[in-house]
């Protein structure tokens, strides 16, 4: 970002430096890892044919009283939308936020692959998308890494926001 906007003798030398000086960027860096490797999914052959949902929660609220992110990922292109919503969001408020957020900007996808969240599960948005005729696929309760894509949206949103967020919210769901 800095050499959008400035140029000098040795900058990257300079930027290097100041990073690895640099307190926040230090503590937010992400740990090597050393977690099983996720299981990935069948690509689907086009755009918005296949979407990937899950709540992040654990932030602190917002001026709209948000402590969460619902996540919606397009497994084709990878686009990831991200929409704040409160902890208290009811199965017919998620049904709302995707007719808005993804059904109203592109098609109808096929199917929803999502964890078991009990937002997801309840009769309501089942009954919603046997009505519109789109599957809902569900990862195992033993394996919710069955969804890697959307568990790697998950990781890197939460070390980005890392240096935004109070330590005391870092670990999120």
């Amino acid at each position: 970002m800095v050499s959008r906007d400035f140029y000098w003798h040795r900058q990257y030398e300079f930027v290097r430096k100041y990073i690895r000086a640099c307190e926040v960027c230090q503590r937010v860096k992400p740990s090597p890892s050393s977690r099983a490797p996720l299981q990935p999914l069948p690509i689907p052959a086009e755009c918005w044919q296949s979407v990937s949902k899950e709540f992040v929660f654990g932030f602190p609220k917002d001026a709209h009283k948000n402590t969460g992110i619902l996540v919606f990922v397009d497994r084709f292109s990878k686009i990831v939308y991200l929409v704040a919503v409160p902890e208290s969001i009811t199965d017919q408020g998620c049904v709302r936020v995707f007719i808005d957020t993804i059904f109203r900007l592109h098609v109808l996808p096929r199917e929803l692959v999502s964890d078991r969240d009990p937002r997801f599960t309840a009769e309501f948005w089942q009954s919603v998308f046997r009505a519109l005729g789109t599957r809902l696929k569900m990862s195992t309760s033993d394996h919710p890494e069955t969804d890697g894509q959307t568990e790697r949206i998950n990781r890197v949103l939460e070390e980005k926001l890392r240096g935004y967020v109070p330590p005391l919210a870092y670990e999120l769901e």
